[in-house]
């Protein structure tokens, strides 16, 4: 801050200004107003009014560095505010933005830059890529327009959006393998035991192209989909991704990505745990060598029938809670409403040999029975009121209790159709409340298998967030290099949000740590500062907490929110 003097024929009058820029404009703005000359002087007693002008802003200048300055801002109510002038902005991400920063993203976009010869900056551009997919999900439009919310203006075009899509996409596999190597100096990555699955991701299309190919889709939505394969670590952390053809197998898109990581992790001692779907049996033998091992969901009904019948046999259960050995038809369900009971044996597929364990719980069967029931409530309400939705079924639908004849009234086959409840389908479920299959090549205590399944529901709670909070899909690109760039950055995004919860100990959900950045907005005072509009809570309390810099201030002063960035991008 500084004097200005401004002298009219008949007074001179004192100012303190300061120098302020917009966008990259240097303005000049008044601060404050300290009255004419002669005035001053009555009040200084005959004092020399610029000697004690020059005091004055000398001791405003202290108080400003030392954080200390009180603001006071005017406002008319019969001004207007200037057309298009910007005047609220997003600071939550800013928290994204310190863990993007520890990951060193910046600096693998150094690294991709050195091999290839463009001028935009690819940091500014997958910064608020990533930025907007966890804040604002929306297209690269979207995100382009969205940018200018943050605090911290980007410059750059929304061209160069699409050519750093593919520039992101030829170098996915080093972003991926450099993000494991700097994120493990971020925090303890549990690579003992690797959870796969996949996901699919339709398109607002109708014409198969490249990657985008007619298969079933996970939404049963009548559009062409692309395939995603994704590893999470022990922690729930993503880990290492691929995209394939829509109508691909996913039953081998597992080898070729734990393939990759083998080579650019430096990974070779794990335990792969998947679901039934993609257990297959050369899946299986894969992690069978090498210090390699697998834990996978078992389908009970596809096991050989003496085998079948052994893991459904009531007698010859262990129970968790006391070791003793129990039959299961005559337990007591007060006294183990929270018990499982568990069996094993080893089986041999071709030359594999592997352990099966099988489980039964009583929580286990009531929550399959309540699901049934639903579906089975269901079926019935669509037989009596809606029987023309009933031509299609999947495997787990409702419509597979529902069992259809066309006949006369005197029996012949005929063109009339009856629908009814399928006793026989529910009778062969019912059979199976309560269990669950294992199998494994590990000689672990069972409690540690056992437990090690309990963490598979976070792979598919990710592939919800992605879909749901970061609106992944549909997908709106159409060149395959874009279509990877585009899950590339949800990849990353995943990462990052999964990182920053980890931080807050996982003490809240998706939906209230995303709304908490969504809201964390600031509305600017030209020259002074910014102002926190959101409501402080104990959620942004944590996360100032986690991220080293606080912003729960009356206002935020342009120095403090300056040191702010700095403290990102350490």
């Amino acid at each position: 801050m500084r004097l200005k003097v401004v002298k009219s024929k008949n007074a001179a009058s004192l100012y303190v200004t300061k120098t302020v820029y917009d966008k990259g404009i240097e303005r000049t703005i008044t601060v404050e107003k300290l009255g004419t000359e002669e005035v001053l002087r009555k009040k200084l007693d005959g004092g020399d009014p610029y000697e004690w002008a020059r005091g004055y802003i000398a001791e405003l200048n202290r108080q400003e560095k030392e954080q200390i300055r009180e603001v006071l801002v005017k406002y008319s109510p019969n001004r207007e505010i200037n057309k298009n002038e910007q005047r609220a902005y997003n600071g939550g991400y800013l928290f994204l933005a310190k863990i993007y920063y520890e990951l060193g993203l910046d600096k693998i976009c150094e690294k991709i830059k050195k091999k290839y010869k463009f001028e935009f900056d690819l940091n500014l551009i997958l910064s608020r890529l990533i930025y907007g997919r966890i804040i604002y999900p929306s297209s690269k439009l979207g995100t382009y327009q969205i940018s200018e919310k943050f605090v911290e203006q980007g410059d750059f075009e929304l061209h160069q959006i699409y050519r750093a899509l593919e520039i992101i996409a030829k170098e996915t596999d080093l972003i991926q393998s450099e993000l494991y190597k700097r994120s493990i100096k971020v925090t303890n990555r549990d690579t003992k035991i690797l959870y796969y699955d996949c996901t699919n991701y339709f398109f607002e299309i109708e014409q198969e192209e490249g990657l985008k190919q007619y298969a079933k889709s996970k939404e049963n939505r009548p559009n062409p989909v692309v395939q995603m394969g994704l590893f999470l670590d022990g922690d729930g952390v993503p880990l290492a991704f691929n995209i394939s053809d829509g109508n691909t197998n996913e039953q081998i898109t597992l080898r070729p990505l734990e393939t990759q990581i083998l080579r650019d992790f430096e990974l070779s001692r794990f335990v792969v745990c998947t679901d039934a779907g993609l257990s297959s049996y050369d899946n299986r033998k894969f992690n069978n060598v090498q210090g390699r091992h697998f834990i996978t969901t078992q389908s009970l009904k596809t096991l050989k029938k003496h085998v079948g019948d052994w893991a459904l046999s009531s007698n010859g259960w262990r129970c968790s809670k006391d070791g003793k050995e129990y039959d299961i038809t005559g337990i007591d369900e007060k006294e183990h409403e929270k018990s499982f009971f568990y069996k094993e044996t080893w089986i041999k597929e071709n030359d594999l040999e592997q352990r099966l364990i099988v489980t039964y719980s009583l929580k286990y069967r009531d929550y399959q029975r309540k699901i049934r029931n639903a579906q089975i409530e269901r079926a019935m309400k669509a037989i009596k009121n809606n029987p023309s939705k009933l031509k299609k079924t999947t495997q787990n639908d409702y419509k597979r209790f529902i069992t259809k004849t066309n006949v006369t009234t005197d029996g012949e086959i005929a063109e009339t159709e009856i629908f009814n409840i399928n006793e026989e389908k529910i009778t062969e479920e019912v059979a199976y409340d309560g269990f669950y299959g294992i199998c494994t090549n590990l000689e672990d205590d069972v409690f540690t298998i056992i437990k090690a399944t309990h963490r598979r529901w976070e792979i598919e709670e990710s592939f919800r967030i992605m879909k749901s909070e970061f609106k992944a899909r549909p997908v709106y690109l159409k060149r395959n290099d874009r279509i990877i760039a585009h899950f590339t950055t949800c990849f990353i995004s995943l990462m990052i949000y999964r990182l920053l919860e980890k931080k807050l100990c996982e003490k809240y959900t998706v939906h209230e740590i995303i709304r908490a950045l969504r809201d964390m907005n600031f509305y600017r005072i030209k020259g002074e500062g910014y102002v926190p509009t959101y409501t402080r809570t104990d959620l942004t309390d944590d996360l100032h907490e986690v991220s080293g810099f606080c912003t729960h201030f009356q206002i935020v002063s342009n120095n403090h929110m300056k040191n702010i960035f700095k403290s990102t991008k350490k």
